[in-house]
């Protein structure tokens, strides 16, 4: 009597599936690929979409078609014994075919020292060797930066989101092994995003939640709305992966006033389509944050967070040279896709995540007041504050008409102007032009002046009856300084409680 099939052996959670195995649609060009001697093989994509899967699936055929004769190796970026593995290896010959899985976690010397030896072993035509990379996307990307010579050397196989029908043709296969009627099944197909894996994990539990544990005697249907079904995941994957994201959204610590940029990337990388978002490209479209998360990506203050826990790597992988960020587990990218992002922004003590301006503050102020200026801009940045200082900008006005480039700022691009009024700031012809752009915008409370006291009375008659600060230049200027930036932090603190409110 034949066995009957287990739903952990048809719907599989993780490894190779048996039963439910589907070709992609890069398949074809994979197999000749890796049927060819020595001549090195990429595989990139993002998570979750079955690229591993694949390249074993055609290792064991061509295995089998070679009499079971085949030398293959599988080593992963992940384990440090695989890696000892991988460094004795460059060192080899004749090693026979090995495959690196995740690839971009291997150290940029190692990537480095690979890239080197899929040259050699190309150039020499070794049929004794062959080396498969698989990694996320951009993968291929990243080792011609290290060899520009290498695109022609090896094949680059980019694995695409599978398609809906792809995506049915697996579902039918589980059907039929287990004998059961998906009642979910177009609504899975659509919340899979193009993963085998996700599709995978919604119809075990589908199954699951239907208490179908093994092959049926008859074509039996599931009865668990998808609704429902939905929420038992999230709910399961919630114990995993709700605490580390809170962390990373956090940043080292939530700051008064932030623009929550770390909560924003997350966010963002769950709107991609594939998995995998470039931060750069994405600050094009969304402009109102480029300082913000322009800031922690220059100083390098998201690399330096990403590295601070080891387990954001098993959900993320951060590549700081070309700012990817792309998933690394499948089902932590179908929870933050489901998350409700405006609620976990306020649970972490952000009250808002929607900005109406491109700077919270522009400072205006002449040069011979850049170290009060520099001084209250890193202040304010610290903290997560988007903050116009000319000096951040300059590769973004070089080239562009200075005028045309700051006048929007002055004028309605940022949320409240600063400008530090010393007995210099008339006669700067810049302070002028910025003060012409601004002056509108002391009927609407967003000017907010620093007063020298050694300014003559009136030199600044609009500011007058306009709420400030005085600053003495012949006291301990830090200390003043820090006051004020406290007074702006807390004053944009307001701002977003109050904007929060009026949305909510």
């Amino acid at each position: 009597m034949t066995e009957k099939k287990k739903l952990e052996e048809v719907f599989k959670l993780s490894g190779v599936p048996e039963f439910t195995f589907v070709e992609p649609q890069e398949y074809a060009r994979l197999f000749v690929a890796l049927r060819s001697k020595g001549r090195g093989v990429v595989i990139e994509g993002p998570s979750g979409i079955g690229k591993t899967t694949c390249v074993l699936k055609v290792l064991n055929r061509l295995g089998a078609e070679l009499g079971g004769n085949n030398n293959i190796q599988i080593l992963s970026g992940r384990k440090r014994g695989d890696i000892t593995s991988i460094e004795k290896m460059i060192d080899s010959e004749n090693f026979g075919t090995i495959v690196i899985d995740d690839f971009h976690k291997l150290d940029e010397n190692l990537k480095l020292k690979l890239s080197d030896l899929l040259k050699i072993l190309a150039d020499e035509e070794n049929e004794g060797s062959k080396l498969v990379l698989v990694g996320i996307n951009k993968t291929g990307h990243s080792l011609i930066q290290y060899s520009s010579d290498l695109r022609n050397r090896i094949d680059i196989i980019r694995f695409e989101s599978n398609s809906e029908e792809k995506l049915q043709e697996l579902l039918v296969k589980g059907e039929q092994n287990l004998k059961v009627d998906l009642n979910v099944k177009n609504e899975i197909i659509k919340d899979s995003q193009g993963s085998f894996h996700l599709a995978q994990m919604l119809a075990h539990h589908a199954c699951l939640r239907s208490n179908i544990l093994i092959e049926c005697d008859v074509v039996t249907p599931t009865t668990i709305s998808f609704e429902t079904l939905r929420e038992f995941i999230l709910d399961d994957l919630s114990v995993s992966f709700s605490q580390i994201t809170m962390k990373f959204c956090k940043g080292q610590r939530v700051k008064k006033g932030s623009r929550a940029p770390y909560l924003h990337v997350l966010y963002w990388l769950s709107e991609s389509e594939d998995m995998s978002i470039n931060i750069e490209s994405a600050l094009v479209e969304h402009q109102n944050h480029r300082n913000s998360v322009g800031q922690i990506l220059t100083k390098g203050h998201l690399k330096e967070h990403f590295e601070s826990d080891e387990k954001y790597s098993e959900v993320i992988f951060y590549n700081d040279e070309t700012t990817e960020l792309s998933i690394e587990d499948p089902k932590y990218f179908y929870y933050i896709k489901n998350l409700a992002w405006t609620k976990v922004a306020k649970k972490i003590g952000f009250h808002t995540v929607e900005f109406t301006s491109k700077y919270d503050y522009a400072l205006s102020f002449s040069g011979a007041e850049r170290e009060i200026a520099n001084y209250l801009q890193t202040k304010l940045a610290d903290n997560e504050i988007s903050v116009f200082y000319d000096n951040n900008e300059q590769a973004r006005i070089f080239a562009n008409n200075v005028e045309d480039y700051l006048a929007p700022i002055y004028r309605s691009e940022s949320r409240f102007i600063v400008p530090i009024l010393s007995q210099n700031y008339p006669a700067r012809i810049w302070c002028k032009f910025e003060a012409e752009n601004f002056k509108e915008r002391f009927g609407d409370n967003s000017v907010i002046p620093l007063w020298f006291s050694n300014c003559p009375p009136g030199m600044f008659d609009l500011t007058n009856g306009v709420g400030g600060y005085t600053f003495d230049p012949d006291k301990d200027q830090n200390s003043q300084l820090d006051e004020f930036a406290k007074f702006l932090i807390d004053k944009i603190h307001q701002i977003r409680i109050e904007e929060s409110s009026q949305n909510s």
